[in-house]
C-alpha cells in the first residue's frame, strides 16, 4: 500500500482551516476564551508563526497515522510484506497480498468510511485526552466540549480526506 502524499498534505491543512472557522468569536472562539481563561489581549501576546508552525508539525504526525486507523488494507500489507520470503515475488505471501489487493484494494475506501473511523478516532483518543487534562486543570464541561467537538470534527475529516483518495 502506497502513501498518498497530496492526500496527506489535504489533512494536515484541516486543522488549521477548521481552527479558524470553530475557534472564531462568531462560532465557539468567545466560549471557548471564557472557559480556558483567556482574555482577548493575553492571546494578542502568541508568536503565531511558531504556532501555526508547529501546528502544521503536529498536524502532519496525525495525517500520517490516520492512514493506519482509517485505510484497513494496510493492516494485511504489513503483515505480508514482512514475511521471511516477501521479497520474492512468487513466494506465498506475495502472492497473496497481490490476491487480497486485487479482491480488496478498494473495499471501505471512501470519504465517509474515513469519516467514521476519524470520528472514533476522535471520540476514542481526543476526548479522553481532552478530557483528562481539563480535569486535571480545573476546566468546566465547556471547555471539553468546545476542544473536544473541534478535534472529533477534525480527525473525521482528516480520515475522509485520507480515506478518499483510494
Amino acid at each position: 500500500m502506497e502513501t498518498k502524499l497530496l492526500a496527506i498534505i489535504g489533512a494536515t491543512l484541516v486543522p488549521l482551516a477548521l481552527g479558524f472557522i470553530w475557534y472564531h468569536p462568531k462560532v465557539f472562539g468567545n466560549a471557548w476564551m471564557k472557559a480556558a481563561g483567556i482574555s482577548p489581549d493575553s492571546a494578542k501576546g502568541a508568536n503565531m508563526k511558531v504556532v501555526f508552525g508547529v501546528t502544521l508539525v503536529f498536524a502532519f504526525f496525525l495525517a500520517v497515522i490516520m492512514q493506519a486507523l482509517v485505510v484497513h488494507q494496510g493492516h494485511f500489507t504489513s503483515i505480508l510484506t514482512f514475511q521471511p520470503d516477501s521479497a520474492d515475488p512468487n513466494s506465498e505471501s506475495s502472492l497473496l497480498l497481490k490476491k487480497l489487493m486485487s479482491l480488496y484494494g478498494n473495499s471501505h475506501r471512501s470519504f465517509s468510511h474515513g469519516a467514521f473511523h476519524g470520528t472514533l478516532a476522535g471520540m476514542m483518543i481526543a476526548l479522553p485526552i481532552m478530557g483528562i487534562n481539563a480535569l486535571f486543570e480545573r476546566k468546566g464541561f465547556r471547555y471539553i466540549a468546545v476542544n473536544s467537538g473541534y478535534w472529533i470534527v477534525c480527525f473525521a475529516l482528516m480520515g475522509g480526506i485520507i480515506c478518499a483518495f483510494a
